[in-house]
């Protein structure tokens, strides 16, 4: 059974493998440019884990995968295009999604245990990550528009509102 924990210091080795992992898999599955074998980079992991948002997801032996999980608005939120966020009322965001590619099932246990902290659930990622796209969709979430992050380069926008 896969469970969800906040990441502590003696996780890092174990998450950067897992982005590396990851960041192989989006290059060789034709998404190239989201990110690269630059992000995210050591620094943003530790401040993730520093500040608690950084989460693992564990088969109670091993961390399988991990996410940065935050409260409040998210900046890049501010400002959408060609569409409209669900709701203005408070959300959490979901970012840095990625996997060992060794477990089904980590993107449903990510967004189960995001749905039980909150009935608003907001995610972005780029227009060439077919598959997070796909996840989205199928586990509920709306495509809302398009966001840019810090870097100016366009996300597609996803939320999920419990009725």
């Amino acid at each position: 059974m896969l469970t969800v924990r906040a990441a502590v210091s003696g996780d890092f080795e174990r998450i950067m493998n897992i982005y590396r992992y990851a960041q192989d898999y989006m290059i060789e599955n034709g998404n190239p440019f989201q990110w690269g074998h630059f992000y995210p980079d050591e620094t943003q992991i530790h401040a993730d884990i520093n500040c608690n948002a950084c989460m693992v997801i564990c088969d109670g032996t091993e961390i399988h995968g991990v996410f940065a999980l935050f409260s409040g608005e998210e900046p890049t939120y501010q400002t959408i295009e060609g569409g409209s966020w669900l709701n203005d009322e408070p959300y959490i965001t979901i970012h840095r999604l990625a996997g060992d590619g060794s477990v089904r099932g980590l993107f449903q246990c990510a967004v189960s245990y995001c749905k039980g902290i909150s009935r608003n659930i907001r995610a972005d990622t780029h227009a060439d990550n077919k598959i997070m796209q796909r996840l989205f969709e199928r586990n509920g979430f709306y495509k809302c528009g398009i966001i840019h992050v810090k870097d100016g380069t366009a996300r597609t926008a996803y939320q999920y509102a419990a009725s």
